[in-house]
């Protein structure tokens, strides 16, 4: 029961098809799901090169005063990460 070589020929086309056709469908999704990650962090990094700005203006007089806006500023950036992984995780159990 030997197959003909134009069978074996035929699978291994079909292997490679395959695989170059679930790469193409990979690298679409990785394309969407990096976009979508710039733009939620976009409101973010404009928040940390502000709190970095502060960081750099602070001397001994204005010091106490920049240490709590950046510590406020870094809470709400927490918060606002801990409410968005919350909402994800609650969209998934909905599923």
């Amino acid at each position: 029961m030997t197959q003909k070589p134009t069978f074996w020929i035929v699978v291994l086309a079909v292997v490679i098809l395959a695989f170059g056709v679930g790469i193409y469908l990979q690298d679409i999704q990785h394309q969407k799901s990096t976009k979508a990650a710039w733009q939620a962090n976009r409101f973010n990094i404009t928040r940390f090169d502000k709190i970095m700005k502060y960081a750099a203006e602070m001397d001994a007089e204005n010091w106490s005063m920049m240490r709590d806006s950046i510590g406020m500023q870094l809470d709400s950036l927490m918060i606002l990460r801990f409410r968005k992984e919350k909402d994800s995780l609650d969209a998934l159990k909905k599923k």
